[in-house]
């Protein structure tokens, strides 16, 4: 595994539950609002000490009695090739899991789920289907992205799916139509973006000049797609 780094404590990452969260190095997508470059790209790999395995669990197995679950995100979890396997060995230490993703490897989710190694899922959708790619910075297979949401909704795993708001990026016509994609579905949560000084794409910022999100009239106008959204 390669892992990025630990925050050691969290109580917003996972909902309702006292955790902490590992980041995992390495994504498929090159999602131009991205603010973890250094998780994403090679270049910058190079400059960023990595967390060794040993330390993470060790540091784990000291907070067994203080933490409900560990979350992992990144980067993209699933692209690492044991990431089962280091899941399983967070489960054998009796630890809750949830699990970022970008909804890319299906397949890996599958097999995770039927493993009953995942307690709790988070999937970013990027947009709705025909800006996709668009809002990824690389070709999609939305066809993959579809198993995963259908995946998840008929699992009966906790999950949600979420949606960085970004000005320059998506519009509110954007997430209707990303609300009749998913109508049905259990939890929405509308990110708020934040510009905290690093992205991947720095030419964003010339986009976004002027441009802006109204998150609740976003959340008012597809309340009826969902049973539940919250705003973050």
């Amino acid at each position: 595994m390669l892992l990025g780094g630990l925050q050691k404590l969290t109580l917003i990452d996972y909902p309702g539950k006292i955790a902490a969260t590992v980041f995992t190095v390495g994504c498929n997508f090159r999602c131009p609002f991205c603010h973890n470059p250094e998780l994403v790209l090679a270049r910058y790999r190079t400059k960023h000490k990595l967390l060794s395995e040993k330390d993470f669990f060790a540091f784990i197995d000291k907070r067994k009695k203080k933490l409900d679950g560990i979350c992992i995100t990144g980067g993209e979890p699933t692209i690492q090739q044991d990431i089962l396997e280091f899941i399983r060995k967070i489960k054998d230490r009796k630890f809750l899991v949830k699990l970022d993703t970008n909804g890319n490897c299906p397949d890996i989710l599958k097999k995770a789920f039927d493993m009953e190694l995942v307690d709790f899922v988070a999937m970013d959708i990027k947009n709705y289907v025909e800006h996709y790619s668009k809002a990824c910075g690389v070709d999609v297979d939305t066809e993959q992205i579809k198993r995963s949401i259908k995946l998840i909704r008929s699992s009966k795993i906790d999950y949600e799916f979420r949606t960085t708001a970004v000005p320059g990026i998506h519009t509110h016509s954007d997430f209707e139509r990303i609300g009749a994609w998913l109508k049905g579905s259990k939890k929405f949560v509308i990110q708020k973006y934040h510009d905290e000084g690093k992205i991947l794409d720095e030419k964003l910022r010339i986009r976004q000049k002027n441009k802006t999100i109204n998150l609740e009239k976003i959340k008012q106008k597809i309340l009826p797609y969902f049973d539940h959204i919250e705003i973050h």
